[in-house]
């Protein structure tokens, strides 16, 4: 990759180096849904941004993807694929090494490997003029450059599978309730994906032999897809329910009522009952987030007691004739208590 093609995944979204993990994923999920398609249609520049977002979240989120981006910058790609494992050498520490300095990893690769057993300087085939370069291995022999024709298991590895490979996957609400088709580009093809309905942040899904090809023999690893669900406005998770917030006014909730709540396949009569305190839910059984294996999980409706802020001249009369002849006080309990 020419290092103008470069992205700087950490200026894409717009984090330190040092950002934790918990950072990352808070920022990320403000940045796709405020550019999100959804959010957004027919604006080109928000598709572009999130696309740009999405694929810095997806390197980041991921720690080993994040250690070797952090180590080979614009090479961290290739860096995974330059030696028979599908990987980098594990008795092979690079350090600091700047990589910068070379126009591909293939150059990278072909210098060392025209350099492997030596130690010497000056210019010549595989080198760069008065350069030496040295690398710690964990093989037990001196410093420098470390003979494979030794290592371990070396020469069987045309019998292996390629490597897997994981990326995540991000999902509306609606998408993830109704079930979506999505078609992904995997860079050297075009694969379509059905994701059945009930998908949630954190699942997976297998696509196999979607993943790096073993350059020996061309067996491809897998694919796996982590789900992450897009904010929405009204819903949310706590544990296995779909959660919402629905406010009531002041004297529904003294004398009950009958409200309209929205559900994911539509809205429903919900009966309120008198008395009821600001903070209790509600249960809507079968309401809730479809589950492949046990059906219709439920929907919670938690109360909120809002007041009004803008009286009219008769509703402050009202209230004030409550307030003079009301006998209920909720604190009453308060004068019993000491330290």
């Amino acid at each position: 990759m020419p290092a103008t093609d470069f992205k700087d995944y950490y200026a894409v979204l717009g984090v330190n180096k040092t950002a934790s993990a918990d950072e990352i994923k808070k920022v990320y999920r403000r940045l796709a849904r405020k550019y999100h398609p959804d959010m957004n249609p027919g604006n080109k520049d928000a598709e572009s941004r999130f696309k740009e977002v999405s694929e810095a979240y997806e390197v980041l989120s991921d720690p080993d993807k994040r250690k070797k981006y952090d180590q080979f910058g614009q090479y961290w790609k290739q860096a995974g694929q330059g030696w028979p494992s599908g990987g980098a050498s594990p008795n092979v520490d690079f350090g600091n090494f700047d990589f910068s300095q070379y126009g591909s990893f293939d150059e990278f690769i072909n210098e060392l490997l025209g350099r492997f057993g030596t130690t010497g300087t000056g210019a010549g085939p595989g080198r760069s003029g008065g350069r030496t370069y040295n690398y710690r291995t964990n093989a037990g022999g001196p410093s420098g450059y470390s003979n494979f024709g030794g290592y371990e298991g070396f020469e069987d590895r045309a019998g292996q599978a390629g490597s897997d490979r994981e990326a995540t996957l991000n999902l509306s609400l609606s998408e993830a309730f109704h079930g979506v088709q999505k078609r992904l580009d995997l860079g050297a093809e075009v694969v379509d994906v059905r994701i059945p309905p009930g998908a949630k942040t954190g699942s997976r899904i297998r696509l196999r032999g979607k993943g790096t090809v073993n350059p020996y023999n061309q067996q491809r690893g897998d694919l796996y897809l982590t789900v992450e669900l897009l904010p929405h406005t009204f819903f949310h998770f706590e544990g296995e329910n779909l959660v919402c917030e629905v406010p009531i006014t002041p004297d529904e909730a003294v004398l009950g009522a009958q409200v309209e709540v929205p559900t994911p396949d539509g809205a429903v009569t919900v009966n309120v009952p008198a008395g009821i305190r600001s903070g209790q839910s509600l249960r809507l059984r079968g309401k809730g987030w479809p589950n492949p294996k046990a059906g219709r999980g439920d929907q919670m409706v938690k109360i909120t007691i809002v007041p009004p802020k803008d009286l009219s001249a008769i509703e402050r009369e009202y209230y004030e004739k409550i307030r003079t002849s009301r006998s209920f006080n909720p604190r009453s309990q308060l004068k019993q208590i000491r330290l």
